[in-house]
């Protein structure tokens, strides 16, 4: 689950849901809501993971890989 993951790289940084509310210019109750729900809006998400520092996740997200067979697709 996404908003587990998003509590686990918080407490890592020593951030309190105040702080990343402030820093990610989200308000405190959606940070409070996702982190217990699971349920945000994706540009509030996405505020939030530049403000963590993990952007390139989204950037990753759809990329296109150029596989050159199925069985490079069957064992990625």
């Amino acid at each position: 689950m996404i908003a587990k993951r998003v509590r686990l790289r918080r407490k890592e940084a020593k951030i309190s849901q105040a702080l990343l509310a402030s820093r990610s210019n989200v308000s405190f109750g959606s940070i409070k809501r996702f982190e217990q729900t699971g349920e945000i809006a994706l540009n509030s998400l996405i505020k939030i993971a530049f403000a963590l520092g993990y952007e390139s996740d989204f950037n990753e997200l759809f990329e296109r890989k150029n596989y050159q067979s199925i069985d490079e697709i069957v064992n990625a």
